[in-house]
């Protein structure tokens, strides 16, 4: 499958509420690899946020080990975590969180201001289709534009990781469609590792592979030797 990206190790999360201890993660072991789209497939409550914000640097597990590369994130302190988010990784969650005030180049312009190695707010903008629409604001865009927008900010800072969660999940399916579209196209024209979580089975048949969680662990993992273009997902 190529070269690994990420790695975990019988990876654990538990949240102690006092009076239970809810396992959100029961042991996961996982290799994601370079270049690839993979999505995570699964209920609501199964663990696959809370791998998500384990991989991505925003939480730490409670048990188990985890590894970029050859870098070991399992007991990484707060400010390595942030300096790896900032170099490595970019977010796309199901609610854009773009700054109402800021045009769109402007919330762009956000991520590129203090990343090592950005792209052009212009630049990323125009990747996702936005070239035309880049001094507007969040409040003149519809959803699917808004989307973009995040995605646009997501990759200006050239990242090795894209981590989606339910990227799609606020969008009807022709909006949809398109922000998928730019998943894909990223994804291959950068070879950016692209994972997205998602409640829409429809859209596993466009990824590389398909990982499926119940219970806080993986219960299937399925690849896909004949993958679909968005424009062919039935919503």
């Amino acid at each position: 499958m190529g070269e690994v990206i990420f790695r975990t190790e019988g990876i654990t999360k538990v949240y102690d509420t006092g009076e239970v201890k809810v396992y959100a993660l029961a042991g996961v072991d996982l290799e994601l690899y370079k270049g690839e789209l993979t999505v995570l497939l699964g209920p609501s409550g199964s663990g696959k946020s809370t791998l998500l914000n384990i991989l991505g640097g925003l939480d730490h597990a409670t048990e188990g080990r985890v590894w970029f590369g050859d870098t070991e994130l399992t007991n990484m302190s707060n400010r390595g975590l942030t300096r790896y988010r900032r170099d490595h990784v970019g977010f796309v969650f199901q609610f854009y969180n773009l700054v109402p005030s800021l045009t769109a180049r402007e919330n762009v312009q956000l991520v590129t201001d203090v990343s090592p190695d950005p792209m052009p707010a212009e630049e990323a903008l125009g990747l996702v289709g936005l070239g035309k629409r880049m001094d507007h604001f969040p409040s003149e865009m519809s959803g699917g534009e808004q989307q973009r927008v995040a995605i646009a900010r997501a990759i200006a800072k050239r990242p090795q990781i894209l981590l989606c969660d339910e990227p799609t999940g606020a969008l009807d399916s022709t909006t949809g469609v398109q922000v998928l579209e730019v998943l894909r196209d990223i994804n291959e024209r950068f070879g950016t590792t692209t994972v997205v979580i998602t409640h829409n089975a429809s859209i596993q048949r466009m990824a590389h592979r398909v990982i499926f969680f119940q219970d806080g662990k993986i219960s299937e993992v399925k690849v896909n030797d004949n993958r679909i273009a968005p424009s062919e997902i039935a919503w």
